[in-house]
């Protein structure tokens, strides 16, 4: 009887995002799945992940690759898939190499941050007819999924309206703008960056796409003007071994944890990204304080919120209907991204679902414990992606390349109201192809 052989899977981008699929592939799924090959910019990063591979899983080493070999990883180690966690705004450039040279791929999100990077990549799935995945952990948290099965049963009946408020605090919040995530080029703003998640969790509760986006937003917070607004007088331009940071709780010094050392601190040498710059320097073109409306094709209204700066971190969102009301809250535990796998993001300290019928007395719905990052989600969405795909899933939680384009979609209108005052027709911005 022959066995089936391992699907092979090559990483292109080492940052700390790559962590939550390697460490599946080389622990959980390594009887289906092969890690063959890695590819960055910064060899040190790479070299780090190998060593950290052999410590951990005694595993390695795999073959490392330059960015500019990318082709040539392909050729020599032939990937059945590409996993690209690379900075946000060249996620296209390898989604749409990889599928050109015959490899489905699987992306984090956000799929890409403009609406012309994603036409390229809609464009190539049809034209390669390779498959994208995209990685949206957020729907398999039980909570989550728990929200959709009550709105597809007509609990509330019809949803009318949406108010969604997204919290991140000074911890988590913060870490946007140290990164390279400050800078609105590389990541479209947390609108895109971060926002992608909930507004893809809108669009499959409701089972709908937006339509219309009006939006307002502003950095309030973070920057060096806004602090010396504030009376700040001591800066600082990075955290790491500088004295005036010394005693500044959104400072992070690198010595201060080992993964970051190798990952960033060491690897600076070669190409000079800063990990851990000021929260409070010059040079942040993102918005900390975002306020979003958007008209969904099912006629339904959201109101959205994201703040950066919160004392708590975490999320209330209630949808209203033709028969009650449906109520979330969830108090997520803080955290900072080190790179080193799977470390809790998104995690509840504590989590309510109510549900309001008119008429009736409220009831809380009991809520399934996941295990592990963003609430339990992580595990059962690895699952999905590197699993047997034996399994059914009811409430169809894999992310297609339709879901990705659409997901970004709210939020680079978004940006467009931001920079004109003025609403976005969504279907002004690209063509989405039906799946």
């Amino acid at each position: 009887m022959n066995e089936t052989p391992r699907k092979r899977f090559a990483i292109v981008g080492l940052g700390g995002r790559s962590s939550l699929f390697s460490e599946a592939l080389l622990k959980d799924y390594k009887d289906t799945s092969e890690l063959v090959a890695l590819c960055d910019t910064n060899q040190t990063r790479m070299d780090f992940h190998n060593a950290s591979f052999a410590k951990k899983y005694e595993a390695g080493p795999f073959p490392t690759y330059a960015a500019a070999d990318f082709d040539r990883m392909v050729a020599e180690k032939k990937p059945d898939v590409v996993i690209v966690t690379t900075m946000d705004r060249t996620h296209h450039k390898y989604i749409i190499r990889a599928m050109e040279l015959g490899c489905d791929a699987i992306s984090e999100k956000p799929m890409t941050t403009d609406e012309n990077k994603c036409q390229e990549i809609l464009d190539a799935v049809e034209r390669t007819g390779q498959k994208l995945k995209v990685t949206f952990n957020y729907r398999y948290a039980p909570s989550r999924t728990k929200v959709k099965e009550l709105i597809s049963n007509g609990t509330i009946g019809d949803i009318t309206s949406v108010h969604f408020e997204w919290l991140l605090d000074t911890k988590h919040g913060a870490d946007y703008f140290r990164r390279w995530h400050r800078d609105k080029l590389n990541s479209g703003g947390l609108m895109v960056h971060k926002s992608t998640h909930h507004f893809d969790l809108v669009n499959w509760w409701l089972g709908s796409s937006p339509e219309t986006v009006y939006g307002m937003g502003k950095l309030a917070f973070y920057g060096k003007e806004n602090a010396e607004k504030r009376g700040v007088e001591k800066f600082y331009y990075r955290g790491t071994n500088d004295p005036n940071a010394k005693d500044d709780p959104f400072a992070l010094d690198l010595n201060s944890d080992e993964t970051l050392k190798g990952l960033y601190l060491n690897a600076e040498k070669e190409d000079g990204y800063l990990r851990d710059q000021s929260v409070f320097s010059s040079g942040i073109n993102i918005e900390d304080t975002m306020n979003v409306l958007v008209r969904y094709k099912s006629g339904t209204q959201m109101s959205y919120s994201l703040t950066a700066y919160s004392p708590w971190e975490g999320l209330r969102i209630a949808f209203n209907g033709t028969k009650g009301r449906i109520e979330l809250e969830e108090v997520e535990k803080s955290y900072v991204n080190t790179g080193g796998g799977t470390s809790g993001e998104g995690e509840a300290s504590s989590r309510t679902l109510l549900v309001r019928p008119l008429w009736e007395k409220p009831y809380e719905v009991e809520l399934e414990e996941g295990e592990g990052s963003h609430g339990g989600g992580d595990v059962v969405m690895l699952r999905d992606i590197f699993g047997d795909g034996k399994q059914e899933d009811p409430f169809r939680r894999a992310a297609s390349h339709v879901d990705g384009a659409q997901s970004i979609l709210t939020g680079i209108a978004a940006n467009k109201s931001f920079a004109t005052g003025l609403p976005i027709t969504v279907a002004d911005l690209l063509k989405i192809p039906s799946e």
